[in-house]
Formats: C-alpha cells, sequence, structure tokens
C-alpha cells in the first residue's frame, strides 16, 4: 500500500489513536512536499512497505532457518532464506546475514568475528567523514579498540592511499575499516586490501552508502576483497532501515553467531521479509537505470552547484553523494541547512576535509527514486544557491518545490 495524504490507509489507526495518525499523516505530507536530499534516506517501494506492516511482524524467530529457538518458523525461515539468497546472489557473496538490525549492528558485529578489546583498529577518522562506529569515543567502538585514524588530503580531499600504507605499517592494526559518510568518491578496496595483506590486517568495507550502487552496477564491489563487508538495507539500496554482511564461506559461523546470539537476539521477520523484496527489486534492469540514474543526478548537481559559487569537496563526485563549503557564499553549513530547511529542501551537515567548520551533505537517492532527472536536479542547484546567499525568498522557493515534488511524487496519490 503507498504511502499518500489519503487518510483512508490509516483508517484504523484514525479510530484506534487519532493523535498518533495525524503525526503519520503529516510527515508523509513533510515527505511528499518538501525535497528529500538527506544521503541516507530514499522511498521503500510500496511492496517492502506491505511486507513491513505484515503479520511476519507477530513472529518472534530467535536463531536461523532450521535451528530456531521458538515453534512455528517454518514460513519465516522460507522467508530469511529468500533474503540470504537474494543478497549473495545479488553480491556475488558467499554468504551473506540479513538479521542485522541497523548498519551499526552489522559493524558492531563484524568487529565481535575480527577483534577483541584493545585490538589496534585503523579507520577514517570522524572529522574527514568516518562514522561513529569508526572509533568515536562515545561510541562502543571507540570505547573498547584503540582507533587510529586517516584522513584524507585537506586540499584534494581525496584519500591518499600511500599515506595509509605508512600510518598502517607504523601501528600495524589487527583490523582497516574502508568506508565513510561523506567521502563522494569510489574507494579503491584492491589497494585497502594490499595494504591489509602487507600488515596482516583484516578487511572490513562499511559499503552503507554504496551498496545500493553496486547492486545497480554503478560502483565497485567491495566483496571480493574485505573479509566482511557491512552494509544498510536502505539508503541508494531502497530496502527497509536495517542492516546486514557479507563474507566467505569460512567465516559464516563466526558472522552468524556474533549477530545472534552476542549482538542481538530475536530476527525482526517483517523487515527481513521487507529486505528480501529490495534485494529482488535491486536485482532487476529497472534498478540498474535507476542507480546509474542516482549517479548522473548527483555528477549534474554538483556541476550546478560549483558553478553557483560553493566548494564541491573533491572536485565532484562519483556517487550519490555531494558534499560542498557554503563559505564562499558567505555562509557557514549550519545556516545554511536553516535556510534550506524553511525552503523545503531538507539535508545535512558534515565535516569538511579542511577542518574548517561545517559542509553541507546531499543525495540524490530519493529525488531519482520521484523520477527527477539532470534538468531537475541543475534547478534545484540554482533553487539552492539562491536560498542559501539569501537571494532568493524561501517562502517562493518553497513554492516551487511543492511544484516540482507534485509533478514528481514520493508516491501515486489516490
Amino acid at each position: 500500500m503507498p504511502v499518500t495524504t489519503d487518510p483512508a490507509p490509516l483508517a484504523e489507526l484514525t479510530r484506534q489513536d487519532p493523535e498518533l495518525a495525524e503525526v503519520i499523516a503529516a510527515e508523509a505530507t513533510r515527505q511528499a512536499d518538501s525535497l528529500q536530499l538527506i544521503a541516507a534516506e530514499n522511498f521503500v517501494s510500496p511492496a517492502v512497505l506491505e511486507a513491513l506492516g505484515s503479520p511476519l511482524a507477530n513472529k518472534y524467530a530467535e536463531g536461523y532457518p532450521g535451528a530456531r529457538h521458538h515453534g512455528g518458523c517454518e514460513l519465516v525461515d522460507v522467508a530469511e532464506r529468500l533474503a540470504i539468497e537474494r543478497a549473495k546472489a545479488l553480491f556475488g557473496a558467499e554468504h551473506a546475514n540479513v538479521q542485522a538490525h541497523s548498519g551499526s549492528s552489522a559493524v558492531l558485529a563484524a568487529y565481535a568475528v575480527l577483534l577483541r578489546p584493545g585490538d589496534t583498529v585503523l579507520a577514517m577518522g570522524l572529522p574527514s567523514g568516518g562514522h561513529l562506529t569508526h572509533g568515536s569515543p562515545a561510541n562502543f567502538s571507540g570505547r573498547w579498540f584503540d582507533f587510529v585514524p586517516y584522513g584524507v588530503d585537506p586540499e584534494s580531499g581525496l584519500i591518499d592511499y600511500d599515506r595509509v600504507h605508512h600510518t598502517a605499517r607504523a601501528h600495524r592494526p589487527k583490523a582497516i575499516v574502508c568506508g565513510s559518510i561523506s567521502y563522494p568518491r569510489h574507494i579503491d578496496y584492491a589497494a585497502f586490501r594490499a595494504i591489509a595483506d602487507d600488515v596482516g590486517a583484516s578487511l572490513v568495507a562499511d559499503a552503507a552508502h554504496p551498496i545500493g550502487l553496486v547492486a545497480g552496477g554503478a560502483a565497485p564491489n567491495p566483496v571480493p576483497y574485505a573479509d566482511i563487508v557491512c552494509a544498510t538495507t536502505h539508503k541508494v539500496l531502497r530496502g527497509p532501515r536495517g542492516g546486514m554482511l557479507l563474507c566467505r564461506a569460512d567465516l559464516a559461523d563466526r558472522v552468524d553467531r556474533a549477530v545472534f546470539p552476542f549482538t542481538q537476539s530475536g530476527a525482526q521477520m517483517h523487515t527481513i521479509a521487507a529486505k528480501a523484496v529490495a534485494f529482488g527489486e535491486a536485482a532487476t534492469p529497472a534498478f540498474t537505470a535507476y542507480a546509474h540514474q542516482v549517479v548522473a543526478n548527483a555528477k549534474a548537481l554538483a556541476g550546478a552547484l560549483a558553478a553557483q559559487g560553493f566548494t564541491v569537496t573533491t572536485g565532484g563526485t562519483d556517487t550519490h553523494l555531494v558534499t560542498l563549503d557554503a563559505a564562499p557564499l558567505g555562509v557557514l553549513g549550519q545556516t545554511a541547512r536553516g535556510r534550506l530547511a524553511s525552503a523545503g529542501m531538507v539535508l545535512d551537515t558534515c565535516a569538511l576535509p579542511h577542518g574548517d567548520g561545517r559542509g553541507l551533505r546531499l543525495g540524490t537517492a530519493a529525488l531519482t527514486t520521484q523520477g527527477m532527472g539532470e534538468a531537475e536536479t541543475a534547478r534545484i542547484a540554482v533553487l539552492l544557491a539562491g536560498v542559501v546567499s539569501g537571494d532568493l525568498d524561501p517562502g517562493a522557493v518553497r513554492r516551487e518545490i511543492r511544484e516540482l515534488t507534485a509533478v514528481f511524487p514520493p508516491y501515486p496519490r489516490r
């Protein structure tokens, strides 16, 4: 059932809990009437939504197919096996675990397989775009392990693989993590594999952001190079919010035990079924075309924003991500985000390679799902720059955004 501002889908909830029904209807309207440029968000298909709201939500299923701790799991076993086999086929992996509740849960499980508390880990530093699970002192990763950060070149914004290699030789980490929440270029997994082999380290690929592009053949596949690949099933992959792990057959049992029973308990079977749906959708020619259009839109957006005066980090993008500095327009990132929100353009801030404040992080996954192309992204860049600089009235831009999203709605209205 597609999300829509029509209250009919919420009929039962409206009767039972009108207060919450009003919140959900308002959120559906917000998503439909504003421009979703957050790089980690997307619109799932109506089929994925149906799986999420299915009776599988009622089933408790600790364990794995054929070895559950609860009875009555015969049918949910079929659903999970479908998700596993589809993920393996989609990414060319020998094993897939689809039970991780989130990307962070997947990373925690990978560390549980490969590391012990106190081990040294090399990962992208948070100021350069690393994730919280890559060594933040507020996260389990920074509390349990000794993280050594690598960064990007402050001028180019690109990973300096020779410097990474030098740092790895100096610290001899037990594991190396490659992946970022704001690095807009393809990662050279072969180079990271060579570095890891040289220092005797395991390689973890945190592919939460690019995994959907990998599925559509629009980004390099980390599976042949990494010991364990951690990923989310939302973002560009366009599935439900959740995580997964991909690995070689010899690590399969250890990965599964790290997810259950070590880091989490009962599997969310409705979410796993929704993952199966998303994997099936991602194996289609239509998704391949979608993934390549996501990248084309990001490239067009980056070029148009540079023409409007923004500094685009790394000079462009290979992925769905565009990161920029608004300072040339005389505005800090946090201020720019607030102005854009008032105009109906929703996005995030991020760290900048040169370390002078925060920039803006945009993604093109959601607007591409809506059917927008390079022409629309070029217009969005003009509106975005006008709002940030103060040259355009936010109210007028919000009206234009509503007109645009009415032509390209996230879901058909009934």
